[in-house]
């Protein structure tokens, strides 16, 4: 199998790579900038967003399969991005592309925000999906489009509607990455909305979803996570307890607002294990492995 990665450098992709390795498979990976390739992967130099440089990267490649999580990610932005916009283009360019150069299975990374989330558990094929955010309403839109394209040239291909997810190298503001950092300086931790439920996946679990995925023959829309639902409370106070930093904790009052978030927002995973897959990490000891992570960066403190 010869697997062309996009996203490769990202939280999900870096650990994905590994794993397409160890399974004997040919690693490809695109990034906007360069890298260096290795015994485990070749990189190649290409913006997503740039038709001639697709095109030139799946002639260069001639993927099998593609496995496709580049998008906007930008902490705090990407949910009402304009960006988003751009890469729908880009993503059907690419599909398009490697279709059309004989690609044989892909797997695209979707979200919980395309559905409805009014009604707490989500089911693929039953839940509505009827997004609340930009960001959530154009990955729908993708999948919208990449499923009729499947059924008009009979591409194999699987979505997958990632949860929560925590893990190294988390964006440093995130729930779980700015709780473990700020009890490592000694500093208040604050959380809101303590009371949400929510899965919470460590991303190695996610990214061994998605290898899954790929090598199944399982098509559509498939949930992603843990299959363990928990609070926020249960989260932030799982990592003082581990850190000894209970007295740092506040939990405030959450805003209210017309677009708050569900209480409850969980995703059902049957379809997902129906493949074999199942995960690494509980809850405990997926902390352990970020805490450890953590502590092993240099931390600066705040100015």
């Amino acid at each position: 199998m010869k697997v062309l990665v996009t996203g490769g450098s990202g939280f999900i992709g870096q650990y994905c790579l590994s794993q397409l390795h160890a399974k004997g498979h040919e690693v490809h990976a695109v990034s906007s900038v360069s890298r260096p390739s290795t015994s485990a992967v070749q990189w190649h130099h290409a913006s997503l967003l740039d038709i001639t440089q697709t095109r030139a990267l799946i002639r260069t490649i001639k993927p099998s399969h593609l496995l496709h999580l580049a998008w906007y990610t930008k902490h705090g932005k990407y949910w009402t991005s304009p960006e988003n916009l751009n890469w729908v283009q880009g993503s059907l360019a690419l599909i398009q592309q490697f279709t059309e150069s004989g690609g044989e299975r892909l797997v695209s990374a979707g979200t919980c925000a395309e559905y409805d989330w009014g009604h707490g558990v989500c089911l693929e094929g039953q839940t509505p999906l009827v997004p609340a955010t930009l960001y959530g309403t154009y990955k729908h839109a993708l999948e919208l489009m990449l499923r009729s394209w499947c059924q008009q040239t009979g591409l194999s291909s699987a979505w997958g509607r990632v949860f929560s997810l925590y893990g190294p190298g988390e964006h440093p503001q995130r729930l779980v990455a700015s709780v473990i950092t700020a009890l490592l300086r000694g500093e208040v931790a604050t959380c809101g909305n303590a009371s949400l439920i929510r899965d919470y996946s460590h991303a190695e679990d996610v990214a061994s979803a998605f290898v899954t995925l790929l090598d199944s023959r399982l098509k559509g829309a498939v949930n992603i996570g843990s299959g363990d639902a928990v609070t926020l409370r249960d989260i932030v106070e799982k990592i003082a307890g581990k850190l000894d930093g209970r007295e740092l904790i506040q939990f405030r009052a959450p805003l209210s607002s017309p677009n708050s978030e569900p209480e409850l927002l969980l995703p059902d995973i049957k379809r997902l294990v129906s493949t074999g897959w199942k995960k690494k990490f509980d809850l405990d000891r997926g902390l352990d492995d970020t805490i450890d992570w953590w502590k092993s960066q240099t931390l600066s403190p705040r100015v």
